[in-house]
């Protein structure tokens, strides 16, 4: 036997046709607008939509948040081709930023939000000390002739080690061979 809900059919029937109406809802780009990215300390932009006039592509500005128009941001110059132009802000501290493109015919190509993250601190690790007699090598990553370890262990604990494998190797031979006789009393 077959059956489905009615609520779900009709769920389904009002979610169909309210489909094209959210499709047609969203506006249509008027661009390809911009692209900002952040490495680091570092912002930059690229854009499409920028035509060159008299030798320049436009301008970018950079604005924090206590900014409010084009003119009080970080300027910089777009540069680049036909298909693609950019700017890039070096040495921007950690905040929310507004990028906004504005090309040489007087249009803006777009504005948008950025945030740039702290640097993270440098964090000290400890050097490997190398034995006397690899201080004379380049450092190349594994040594193999070492084993890999550029630690240099004292002379207790490596007897100290030797020793325990040694007990190792003797209880598992006894184990062995007290398995291999028959049981007697």
């Amino acid at each position: 036997m077959r059956s489905s809900s009615p609520v779900l059919r009709s769920g389904l029937t009002v979610a169909t046709a309210a489909l094209p109406l959210a499709l047609a809802a969203v506006p249509a780009a008027a661009g390809p607008g911009i692209s900002v990215s952040t490495t680091g300390s570092t912002v930059s932009v690229t854009t499409s939509a920028c035509t060159q006039i008299n030798g320049s592509w436009g301008t970018a500005s950079l604005l924090t948040s206590s900014q409010g128009s084009f003119a009080q941001g970080r300027q910089v110059t777009l540069s680049g081709t036909s298909t693609s132009q950019s700017a890039a802000w070096s040495n921007v501290a950690s905040g929310t930023y507004t990028v906004i493109v504005i090309c040489s015919d007087g249009t803006t190509a777009g504005t948008q939000s950025v945030v740039v993250s702290p640097a993270p601190s440098p964090t000290r690790s400890p050097s490997p000390s190398a034995s006397p007699s690899l201080s004379a090598s380049p450092s190349r990553g594994v040594m193999g002739g070492a084993g890999g370890s550029a630690t240099d262990y004292g002379t207790v604990t490596l007897v100290a080690g030797g020793t325990l494998v040694g007990i190792g190797l003797l209880a598992t031979g006894w184990y062995l061979r007290r398995r291999n006789r028959p049981y007697r009393l």
